[in-house]
């Protein structure tokens, strides 16, 4: 019996397939929060930091993105006004999501 065909005895064995995909389905959604509200103080600031925000930028971002409140980091990709979404990192996130924008690092 060669090396390889003895490690496969050895082998996890899952006997109840599935169940660690469902534990991990259940408890992403026993996490999910609803959305909250901004004071309209703080509309003024995002306002604010979104007429400031250029390609290029590297900013933060606080956001609700698939049920959950996230912080998200990177470099921004569009700015659509018009259509009121960023791109940050490939990934579109709506002027509603987000809770808080700050401005990390200009381009260079």
């Amino acid at each position: 019996m060669t090396r390889q065909e003895r490690a496969k005895q050895f082998a996890p064995f899952d006997a109840m397939k599935g169940l660690q995909e469902a534990l991990r389905d259940r408890e992403e959604r026993h996490m999910r929060v609803e959305k909250h509200g901004i004071s309209d103080e703080q509309i003024e600031k995002n306002s604010l930091v979104i007429a400031k925000l250029e390609k290029g930028m590297t900013v933060s971002v606080d956001c609700y993105c698939a049920f959950h409140d996230v912080i998200k980091q990177g470099i921004l990709g569009e700015i659509s006004t018009a259509f009121k979404y960023i791109k940050l990192n490939g990934e579109k996130i709506a002027f509603d999501d987000i809770y808080s924008i700050s401005i990390l690092d200009m381009p260079k």
